[in-house]
């Protein structure tokens, strides 16, 4: 009689058990559904924003082929703003623009680089300044967007279009 009654106990726990998980199956499903019509909405919106710019124009590619490579020859110490430690920090970094050779300006524009290289390098400089070690360490790819806006600001067009960092080190 107890194997009779332990067995309808776990039979009665087993049906109580399945029920609650298809409830649960049901409510998760459609809160799921919501989540990914909402993740899918914010990749949408963050694929516009890479096509299109800041400018409005919609971002061209530049095959390998049409870039020239300006690489700034010295190897830069750039004083960084004090940190919360109070201490000096410097970024050491090797600076490389990628150049549009397809660009309209290319021909009067790129002669003036290298006589230049002197104000890219404040640029640089001037940027780097305003950030402190480990702001600098986490978000090196949005300086280097800063200084290309800076430096396409200085040229008046846009025939420079990537500056990156060959080596860049922070002390």
């Amino acid at each position: 009689m107890k194997k009779n009654l332990l067995s309808v106990i776990i039979l009665a726990l087993l049906i109580v058990n399945v029920a609650l998980t298809g409830i649960m199956m049901f409510s998760t499903v459609s809160a799921n559904k919501k989540t990914v019509a909402l993740v899918n909405q914010i990749a949408s919106i963050l694929n516009l924003e890479v096509k299109a710019p800041e400018g409005g124009e919609e971002a061209k590619e530049i095959s390998i082929q049409d870039t020239e490579t300006y690489n700034i020859a010295d190897e830069m110490v750039i004083t960084l703003k004090h940190g919360e430690d109070g201490a000096d920090h410097y970024a050491i970094a090797q600076v490389s623009l990628s150049i549009d050779k397809t660009d309209e300006n290319y021909a009067t524009l790129q002669p003036l680089v290298e006589p230049n290289e002197s104000k890219i390098k404040s640029v640089i400089n001037d940027v780097f300044g305003k950030y402190t070690k480990d702001e600098a360490a986490a978000n090196s790819q949005g300086i280097a967007d800063e200084i290309l806006n800076e430096i396409q600001k200085m040229f008046d067009s846009k025939f420079i279009y990537e500056v990156y960092f060959r080596d860049l080190k922070f002390q």
